[in-house]
């Protein structure tokens, strides 16, 4: 079974789903507005490379603090129709079409946490995804992350664990294919056998081009 694993943000998303669900929730009173401005210094550093993983991911954990899956459940829905399959273009659900006929398994793996990636996964139709995961207690979010951040380094970690749950070996990345915009997927990008940049950013792209790498241009619309 040939893997094809995909980033989501500014890849087969147009956009960052966590700016997006940061911004949905202080529009919708549900985050203050404070933190908006240093969600999107955190976004642009991360783009950067020059923000760290466990500074990035727990922020976006902190917003979901006190409160339960449950409280959550109407609102991802909302923010899965009106914010994130608007984004989608055509040109990523095609490429999603182009493997899943080829008959190969389908991950997303980002490093958005597990409570705004997973409806949109399963919009996709993809059946495995591989998240950031936040803490639960006694039924409420800690703002806590729960383990490895599945970012940079740790997405080949997460995704390590993922295939021995799954009982297949890592020798299985040297025919996966992966997809991603960022130059922090340039770990996972490494390992596999088939890397393809998405509309890269410029190092990204610089380090695509001098390693002969595909490089993907989606068509993302107006």
């Amino acid at each position: 079974m040939t893997l094809a694993l995909f980033d989501l943000d500014h890849t087969l998303l147009s956009g960052d789903s966590d700016l997006l669900w940061c911004r949905f929730g202080v529009r919708h009173g549900l985050f203050p507005a404070d933190p908006l401005a240093h969600g999107d210094s955190l976004d642009a550093g991360y783009r950067a490379g020059s923000v760290s993983v466990l500074e990035f991911c727990s922020f976006h954990a902190a917003l979901l603090a006190g409160r339960s899956p449950a409280f959550w459940e109407p609102w991802r829905e909302r923010f899965l129709h009106d914010e994130v399959l608007p984004r989608i273009p055509a040109d990523a659900r095609a490429l999603l079409a182009n493997h899943r006929a080829q008959g190969h398994r389908l991950v997303l793996t980002t490093a958005t946490n597990r409570l705004i990636a997973e409806k949109t996964a399963a919009a996709l139709a993809i059946p495995h995804l591989i998240a950031t995961e936040v803490e639960q207690v006694d039924g409420l979010y800690t703002g806590r992350l729960d383990g490895t951040p599945n970012m940079r380094e740790g997405k080949v970690e997460r995704l390590q664990v993922w295939l021995a749950a799954q009982g297949l070996g890592a020798d299985r990345l040297a025919k996966a294919w992966f997809y991603s915009d960022s130059t922090n997927d340039l770990p996972l990008l490494s390992a596999v056998g088939h890397p393809v940049a998405v509309d890269p950013d410029a190092r990204l792209l610089a380090h695509a081009q001098a390693q002969g790498w595909p490089v993907l241009q989606l068509r993302r619309g107006a």
